[in-house]
C-alpha cells in the first residue's frame, strides 16, 4: 500500500497503526516479537488490499469459494453474500481507498431481494458486514431499513416452543423445522440491531432467548459443542446432538466452534448477561487447548487423524476475531496472545502469495469435508474475518465504529 493510503487512512480514522498491539516490554528491542507481530500483520493486509484491489472490478455477483483459486460466484448470495461487501468494507477501512468503498456499496445493494428471505437464518451474516456496517460508515438510512427489514424476516423462523431459531429450510417445510446449528449464534447480532434501532425489545428478546438455549443443549462439559441440535419442532422438546459438517455428534467442529465464541462474546456485549460471557469462555477454553503446534485450526478437533488432519483457515481467522473480542471483555491477556497467535500464522502459512492464479487472500480453507465439498480452498468468510482481525488490532478504533464493538450495558444477573 501506497504511503499517501496510509496518510489517508491517518486521517480518516484518527489511529495509529499500532494502536491496540501491547507496547514492547522495556528493554525490548527492534524486531521483538510484539513489533514483529505488527509488521507480518501489516505486510498481510498490504498484500489483501492488494489482492482484493485487483480482483474488485471483475467481480459481478457474490464469490462463495474458489475452484482450481478461482472464485465461483452465486448470484443472490446464498449465505455468504454478505461476506464479499464487508471484505470491501475492511480492505477500504484499512487502505482508505474510495474505490473500495465504491464497490462495497454497489455489492451491497445487490443483497436488496434478500430482505425479504425468510427461508434461512443467516440474515445476520448477509446483513451485518454489508448493510449495517454501510450504515454506520455512510450514515445512508435506506441501509438501517433495509437491515431491519432482514430482521423482521429473521424472527419469523422464532419457535416459542422451543425457544430457539430455526436453521434450515423454509417455514412451511417440515424437513428440519427443529434443526438448530452452533452457527446462529452469529446471526442474533442482527437481531439485536434491529432492537437498537427500533427500541422494540421484541428482537432482542428472542435473541436472548436463542442464546440461552444453545448454552444449555450445545456446551458439553468440556466447553465443546457438535454443530447441530435438534428439537421436536412441534412441542419444543429436545432430541438431541447431531452434525452435518462436523465428524460426528460428539466431535468438534472447528468452524461451529469458533462462531460460537464469537457470537457467545457478542451476546454479551449486547446485554451484559454474564452467562453469555462465562459460555464464551469455556468454548474459548477448549479451542485454545485443542490447537496443534502450528496453530492453524483442523477442520474438526476430534477428527480421528488431527493434529495432522486438512486445516480450516476460516476457523482460525474467525476464533481469532471472537478471542480478540473476548480478551476485551474479560482483560485476559491470554485470549488475545492466541489470536495474534492464529492471525500470525495464517499469515505465515495460509497466504496465497505464490500463486499468481489465487483470486482470495487465504487458502487452506474447507468449506464441508464430510460431504467433500470444498477441501482447503478459499472461502470469502476466511478473507472477511482475516481482514476484521487485522483491524482489531491494528485499527481498533476503525473497527469499533464500522461493526459496533461497544457494550456491554449495565451487566445482568
Amino acid at each position: 500500500m501506497s504511503p499517501s493510503r496510509r496518510t489517508v487512512l491517518a486521517t480518516a480514522v484518527g489511529t495509529a497503526a499500532t494502536a491496540g498491539v501491547p507496547a514492547p516490554a522495556a528493554g525490548a528491542v527492534e524486531g521483538s516479537p510484539q513489533r514483529s507481530t505488527v509488521d507480518e500483520l501489516r505486510a498481510a493486509a498490504d498484500y489483501a488490499v492488494e489482492k482484493i484491489a485487483s480482483v474488485a472490478p471483475g467481480v459481478r455477483a457474490f464469490p462463495v469459494g474458489t475452484r482450481f483459486e478461482k472464485w465461483v460466484y452465486s448470484q443472490n448470495g446464498d449465505w455468504v453474500g454478505g461476506f464479499w461487501p464487508g471484505t470491501l468494507w475492511m480492505a477500504h477501512l484499512y487502505s482508505g481507498d474510495d474505490g473500495l468503498r465504491t464497490l462495497a456499496i454497489d455489492s451491497a445493494r445487490r443483497l436488496a431481494p434478500r430482505q425479504y428471505d425468510t427461508g434461512t437464518h443467516d440474515l445476520g451474516f448477509l446483513f451485518y458486514p454489508s448493510w449495517v456496517t454501510a450504515w454506520r460508515l455512510t450514515g445512508e438510512n435506506s441501509w438501517r431499513t433495509g437491515a431491519v427489514r432482514a430482521a423482521d424476516s429473521l424472527i419469523q423462523r422464532y419457535n416459542p416452543r422451543g425457544r430457539f431459531l430455526r436453521a434450515w429450510g423454509a417455514l412451511n417445510d417440515p424437513a428440519n423445522a427443529g434443526r438448530v446449528i452452533i452457527d446462529t449464534m452469529m446471526n442474533l447480532d442482527l437481531l439485536a440491531f434491529a432492537g437498537a434501532q427500533t427500541g422494540d425489545g421484541k428482537y432482542l428478546d428472542i435473541a436472548v432467548q436463542h442464546a440461552i438455549t444453545a448454552q444449555r443443549v450445545f456446551v458439553r462439559p468440556d466447553g465443546s459443542t457438535p454443530h447441530v441440535y435438534d428439537f421436536d419442532a412441534a412441542t419444543g422438546a429436545p432430541i438431541g446432538p447431531n452434525t452435518v459438517q462436523g465428524y460426528s455428534a460428539t466431535s468438534c467442529w472447528a468452524r461451529g466452534q469458533a462462531w460460537g465464541i464469537y457470537g457467545f462474546t457478542t451476546m454479551y456485549r449486547r446485554t451484559g448477561d454474564q452467562r453469555f460471557l462465562t459460555t464464551a469462555r469455556r468454548l474459548a477454553d477448549f479451542a485454545t487447548g485443542a490447537l496443534g503446534a502450528d496453530d492453524v485450526p483442523v477442520w474438526d478437533f476430534r477428527a480421528p487423524q488431527q493434529p495432522h488432519d486438512i486445516k480450516d483457515a476460516s476457523a482460525g481467522a474467525i476464533m481469532a476475531c471472537g478471542l480478540l473480542d473476548l480478551a476485551a471483555a474479560t482483560g485476559r491477556f491470554s485470549y488475545r496472545d492466541v489470536a495474534l497467535r492464529l492471525l500470525t500464522a495464517l499469515a505465515r502459512t495460509c497466504l496465497t502469495r505464490k500463486s499468481s492464479r489465487a483470486e482470495a487472500v487465504l487458502a487452506r480453507c474447507t468449506r464441508n469435508r464430510p460431504a467433500e465439498d470444498g477441501i482447503e480452498i478459499s472461502l470469502p468468510y476466511a478473507d472477511y474475518y482475516f481482514l476484521e482481525g487485522i483491524l482489531r488490532v491494528l485499527h481498533p478504533d476503525a473497527i469499533a465504529h464500522a461493526i459496533d464493538l461497544s457494550g456491554p450495558p449495565n451487566p445482568s444477573s
